[in-house]
């Protein structure tokens, strides 16, 4: 029983539901704009993307387990999962999970593009997301010690993953999803500054370069206030150009939640004890902001054509 519990923490459960939503967003945002849904290329599309990111936690865990190991300040959201190690799973288990993860997404993949008439923006977004996934830990790319693994998984989460949802049911882009996706990617890049900063000391001393190392402590605060800062004025900008107010607003409700999370910083800029725990009100802001987008476009578009208050006359184009 220990060792499945110990499995499912190496599965990192919270950040599959982050991309449930996000690619639920994507799909909501076609739906709403009066697209015939495909149910099956939807269904498809989730498991392809839930295996590359099972596949890319493998993988990471497996790669980083070295560093991992020496961690003391290991968050919930930063350090691993924990599940690898002595008196716990062997480091060998996550390379099992990633290779057969890896072979069964291989297949699916074969599968779809013989099954159906994939769009061809959708398949390009599907070799950029598997470079990126696989690359973000691996040798000899390894982005995760470059300095690039965070902006590129925050392009790749926040924005491609809505888009590829997207793509699948319409073939096609959409400016409501790029004003839907800067604003998050602009929010994802600084939960995972924040998550690097329990293990910054960590990774001096292992000589891994996070972009939080390259930055240094102090211009890592200021680059992370400065983006989530961003993520809410490219919110506002998003209305200026007829981002339905429905879906926009409410995502401000994380405002507080952002603002608190700012303020924390000041106080470990400043030379007070960091509060690490309170880091992760950031993904929780973040997983807020998603839930609001995605609930609420997916109600009002599964909502009769009659029924629906906002008017699909408006052009997005």
């Amino acid at each position: 029983m220990e060792s499945i519990i110990l499995f499912i923490r190496l599965t990192r459960p919270l950040f599959l539901l982050g991309a449930v939503l996000l690619y639920a967003l994507g799909a909501g945002i076609a739906h709403y704009l009066g697209t015939i849904f495909n149910w099956g290329l939807f269904w498809m599309g989730l498991v392809w993307v839930l295996l590359l990111q099972l596949s890319a936690h493998y993988l990471n865990e497996y790669y980083d387990a070295p560093y991992d190991q020496e961690n003391t300040n290991r968050t919930p959201f930063s350090g691993g999962s924990g599940a690898l190690g002595p008196g716990q799973l062997p480091r060998r288990t996550a390379l099992i999970a990633a290779l057969t993860t890896l072979t069964v997404l291989a297949s699916l993949t074969v599968l779809t593009l013989d099954q159906w008439q994939v769009p061809v923006l959708s398949i390009l977004i599907m070799v950029l997301a598997f470079l990126g996934a696989f690359f973000y830990s691996v040798p000899p790319v390894a982005l995760e010690r470059s300095g690039y693994g965070e902006l590129t998984t925050s392009f790749l989460v926040a924005f491609l993953l809505p888009g590829y949802a997207f793509s699948l049911q319409t073939g096609d882009f959409h400016r409501l999803v790029a004003m839907a996706g800067f604003p998050l990617v602009t929010l994802h890049l600084p939960m995972m500054v924040s998550f690097e900063f329990p293990d910054y000391f960590n990774d001096l001393k292992r000589g891994k370069q996070t972009l939080l190392v390259r930055l240094g402590w102090q211009n890592g605060i200021l680059l992370h206030n400065i983006l989530v800062l961003t993520a809410f004025l490219l919110l506002g900008l998003a209305l200026s150009f007829k981002m339905p107010v429905f879906a926009a607003l409410p995502a401000f409700l994380s405002l507080p939640l952002a603002l608190f999370q700012i303020w924390q910083f000041r106080r470990i800029s400043a030379g007070l004890k960091p509060n690490w725990t309170a880091l992760t009100l950031n993904g929780l802001a973040l997983f807020c902001r998603h839930g609001l987008f995605v609930c609420l476009f997916v109600l009002d578009a599964l909502r009769s054509p009659a029924a629906r208050t906002w008017n699909r006359n408006v052009s997005y184009a």
